[in-house]
């Protein structure tokens, strides 16, 4: 079963607890971006990604803005799950921005990035990456790929979310981006079931396809049974 989780950053006690503890090898977990566990590449840090490869589940993550983008990008890249990932070793993976993942015979449109709100305050190449943001080319990767899928996919997966989301809600915060312009361009030219997004620290169903994910572990096949 696939099963969708919000912003993990780097606290490996989220791994530990409930029902993740249960899951066999062929379930797989997706994070909705600021994994977080890719950051410092401290002793510590590779000790907890050691421990997250010897899962029996697979993980995958996509990147928000708590992931450091020059050591995310060292790793090398590859097709797997039907889209293009980066294999951090073990089950682990992080799902690069566009890609369409196949899993249990559903489509996952995937794409991740973020602006942080309080970047001016941080320190490039220390603890805020420009990456974070999607580039010119990602976002036509992303399009590309979901008209190859006739823009048609089971759910959409991504860290940041439309302004049809946002606006007229609690989780609105701050001045539209070019992020979510994008978002809002894709939302108009798609058909799918379920977008789930994280960001935002909160659980929050806002509507029958529409659901910002943080602690909760949502199974994908509960959520049409929801609908």
């Amino acid at each position: 079963m696939v099963y969708i989780t919000g912003d993990t950053h780097g606290d490996l006690e989220r791994f530990k607890h409930g029902r993740l503890r249960w899951l066999s090898k062929k379930d797989t977990v997706i994070v909705l971006g600021d994994f977080g566990f890719v950051w410092d590449g401290s002793k510590k840090e590779a000790a907890h990604l050691k421990w997250l490869q010897k899962r029996r589940y697979t993980i995958l993550f996509l990147d928000g803005t708590h992931e450091n983008y020059d050591l995310l990008a060292a790793y090398p890249t590859e097709e797997k799950f039907g889209g293009l990932v980066q294999p951090l070793g073990g089950n682990l993976y992080h799902v690069c921005r566009g890609s369409v993942l196949e899993l249990e015979g559903k489509r996952y449109l995937c794409f991740g990035g973020g602006e942080s709100p309080d970047k001016e305050e941080r320190e490039p190449g220390v603890n805020w990456w420009p990456q974070e943001m999607p580039s010119e080319a990602e976002c036509a990767r992303c399009e590309a790929n979901a008209a190859a899928n006739g823009y048609q996919v089971d759910y959409v997966l991504t860290h940041d979310a439309p302004t049809k989301f946002l606006d007229f809600t609690a989780l609105k915060q701050g001045q539209t981006n070019r992020l979510h312009e994008f978002l809002d361009r894709l939302l108009l030219k798609l058909t799918y079931d379920r977008w789930f997004f994280g960001c935002y620290h909160k659980d929050t169903r806002l509507s029958t396809k529409a659901e910002c994910v943080f602690c909760g572990l949502i199974p994908t096949s509960e959520s049409h049974a929801r609908r």
